[in-house]
């Protein structure tokens, strides 16, 4: 008996429709996870060399591997970088209570700077009205002081969400052990189901995960290293919120062409003009040296090749993906954009490809 053709399309999208709100519904029940996922996501993907390291080696294959591969992230990854940061949060409630009790004066910073100036460039300030900073002063003082308040806030919400934190970290440990198991299969099953031809989806597939660890080690990697580096020289001089200042390192490494300078310079300035000159120069030596340099030494080893995504777009995406998604789009923000880069570059080959006219014979 011939089937009516416009039942046919009936029926084709009622499936569609109820493919599609299942897919939201599912979208919606594992929405409170999202973070750990992709976190649980991304490990899996930096550590399958290691998992594969193990595969070789343990008997009984894939689940030892996984396990084993669990509790070197666990043991070297992720409980050093917990105590680490109970540190930092210590520092950074400190520097909030000094900011409250007024231990912290950040209006005589500037004239600290101005009286270690020479005479002539101090009498050529004066003479432009430039030396007169003190409301300057006193309004940043009374905005980091307003800010204090916030800033104790978050890390009070922040302390107030273990069981949810502890509840996603043992989550994202759960679904990573799969992913590392079953990632070879889960991929593959991912790539057969895309609505793409075979090639743009291996293509695309590749190019996903090159961008994925080339920005993991090229931004994360090499800002922790950077940042350590910074903790390591203020600690050699003296400063006590160390960690924390080597913290905001990390994170501004990931602007081009600036990068850690926005912490090291002024702190450099400031040593020099409090009167610590050993130490001041020694930040300087540092920076410029060291940390500036690692930069430039580790990222070729740690990512080979270049991404294909230009500085500035690393720089919007990240920020964009700090402003909607809070830390994960540290990562997840330069991701969208290669994959974006990517997609449009496998669409212009394949257009290209399937526009050129046949070869004469």
């Amino acid at each position: 008996m011939p089937q009516d053709p416009e039942a046919d399309s009936y029926e084709h999208l009622g499936f569609l429709l109820l493919l599609g709100m299942l897919t939201v519904g599912v979208v919606f029940v594992v929405w409170p996870f999202a973070t750990p996922l992709l976190w649980a996501a991304l490990a899996a993907i930096m550590f399958q060399p290691l998992f594969q390291w193990f595969l070789v080696r343990l008997a009984n294959g894939p689940n030892k591997a996984a396990i084993a591969t669990l509790l070197f992230i666990t043991f070297v990854v992720l409980l050093p970088g917990f105590f680490i940061g109970s540190m930092i949060v210590e520092q950074a409630a400190g520097v909030v209570r000094a900011f409250q009790q007024g231990d912290l004066d950040v209006a005589s910073w500037g004239d600290q700077i101005l009286g270690a100036l020479p005479a002539v460039i101090r009498e050529q300030m004066d003479a432009y009205g430039l030396a007169d900073l003190q409301d300057v002063q006193a309004r940043a003082q009374e905005l980091l002081t307003e800010s204090a308040g916030l800033i104790a806030q978050q890390a009070i919400a922040i302390g107030g969400g273990v069981f949810s934190f502890v509840l996603s970290f043992l989550m994202g440990l759960y679904v990573a052990y799969f992913l590392l198991r079953d990632g070879k299969k889960i991929g593959e099953a991912i790539q057969r189901g895309l609505p793409l031809d075979n090639s743009i989806a291996a293509k695309l597939a590749e190019r996903f995960l090159l961008i994925v660890r080339a920005t993991i080690k090229g931004s994360v990697v090499v800002g922790l290293v950077q940042g350590g580096l910074g903790a390591i020289t203020f600690w050699i001089v003296g400063i006590e919120a160390a960690l924390l200042l080597g913290l905001l390192m990390a994170i501004f490494s990931l602007l081009p062409a600036v990068g850690t300078g926005i912490v090291w310079v002024p702190m450099s300035i400031y040593l020099l003009a409090a009167g610590y000159i050993w130490e001041g120069v020694f930040v300087i030596v540092s920076g410029v040296a060291v940390i500036g340099m690692a930069d430039n030494v580790l990222r070729p080893i740690l990512v080979g090749r270049d991404t294909g995504i230009p500085d500035w777009i690393i720089l919007v995406t990240t920020l964009g993906g700090i402003a909607t998604m809070g830390l994960s789009g540290v990562v997840l923000g330069p991701l969208l954009a290669g994959l974006f880069l990517a997609g449009w570059g496998i669409a212009q080959e394949y257009l290209l490809h399937h526009n050129s006219p046949p070869a004469e014979s």
